[in-house]
């Protein structure tokens, strides 16, 4: 599978952004940005900027008014958002991405407690010292699981709670820069967000149309 570029989808907003609602338009329109810096970031090959910028296009993408001012949880935020992209991939473009990663990067992923949150509140002491280990192997047998039912949107919002940790790490100072302790987790990340991010907008973009909530922080940039 072709990885779309920064270029090709830019072109297609360009083409198409003025019949789209302003939510939509401006949702695009800012994670296209940070896209751009993520690849610019990676031709420089430091992961941890090229994640953070994946991040936030992500961020861009899938936040709104809506779950912004609700402050849902982060998965049910991602699962909301993941089974309306879902829907519209008629292709299976992201389910083929997912199992195009899986004997590598998403297994690893899964397989490493160092993006597993509660593994974190244990070694801080907020909660007891091996309580992280029955439910990491719990949620590595539901991961497991939804990837082999082919279930998309479960495995989605599994993947990005992990990275979501590793993102928390990194914007709260959890993490050096450039440090050695989580270059395999980075690496595996950017991989797996840079071969998502252009299939999510690419389906936001063909389905623009449609009504689609306000972006957070909506006045126009």
């Amino acid at each position: 599978m072709t990885e779309l570029s920064h270029k090709q989808l830019k072109n297609y907003q360009r083409a198409h952004r003025d019949t789209w609602n302003q939510g939509l338009s401006l949702r695009v329109h800012r994670a296209l940005s940070w896209l751009d810096r993520a690849e610019q970031e990676r031709a420089r090959e430091d992961l941890d900027a090229e994640f953070l910028f994946l991040w936030i296009s992500f961020n861009a993408a899938y936040a709104s008014e809506y779950t912004h001012d609700q402050r849902l949880q982060q998965r049910d935020a991602f699962a909301r958002f993941f089974t309306r992209i879902v829907d519209y991939d008629e292709t299976q473009q992201l389910y083929q991405v997912i199992w195009q990663h899986y004997p590598t990067k998403i297994r690893t992923l899964m397989d490493n407690p160092y993006v597993f949150q509660p593994f974190w509140d244990c070694a801080s002491g907020r909660n007891p010292a091996d309580s992280w280990q029955d439910t990491f192997a719990s949620a590595k047998r539901a991961a497991h699981q939804a990837l082999a039912e082919s279930n998309v949107v479960t495995s989605l919002s599994i993947i990005m709670d992990r990275l979501y940790t590793l993102r928390n790490q990194l914007v709260h100072g959890g993490a050096t820069w450039n440090g050695g302790l989580n270059r395999e987790q980075l690496r595996d990340a950017c991989g797996i967000l840079a071969a998502l991010l252009p299939i999510t907008l690419q389906l936001m973009m063909q389905h623009g149309n449609e009504v689609w909530a306000d972006a957070a922080y909506f006045i126009t940039d």
